[in-house]
């Protein structure tokens, strides 16, 4: 099931579909700089919109054709309704790690996704951009 659901994720990454479709109604949203969780649907989406604008990093040197930054995918780890995801990106000079840690119900939906970042710079970082981002999104 997770294959499914991770394969139309990658697609919303690369900017062919749209997220809300992915989400179930109550989904919880997990976020590495708020202490408490963002439920329902809207909210994730809201922000998994944020990180989709502060998340590409910096941009890529000439001759890495077709990337918008330096986000990427390191690693994937699939179990059961279960995705583990590593990426890395480098966000104003700031080397980025973290995990997407995503579950989803037997019909194929988000039900919670979970962000961790390191280090300490980098959650920083992502903070005083994710706040731009959600800023721009409520506008």
């Amino acid at each position: 099931m997770i294959e499914n659901v991770m394969e139309k994720w990658f697609a919303v990454v690369g900017g062919n579909g749209d997220i809300r479709e992915l989400l179930h109604d109550d989904c919880v949203f997990w976020s590495p700089v708020l202490f408490h969780p963002q439920v329902g649907a809207e909210l994730t989406a809201m922000y998994l919109s944020a990180a989709g604008m502060v998340f590409p990093g910096d941009s890529q040197k000439e001759g890495d054709e077709g990337l918008s930054g330096s986000f990427k995918y390191t690693k994937k780890v699939f179990d059961g309704n279960h995705a583990v995801l590593e990426f890395e990106t480098m966000m104003d000079g700031v080397s980025v790690n973290g995990v997407d840690i995503i579950s989803c119900d037997g019909d194929g939906k988000i039900i919670e996704f979970k962000v961790m970042l390191r280090p300490q710079k980098a959650v920083e970082k992502a903070r005083e951009q994710m706040m731009t981002a959600l800023e721009k999104l409520n506008l």
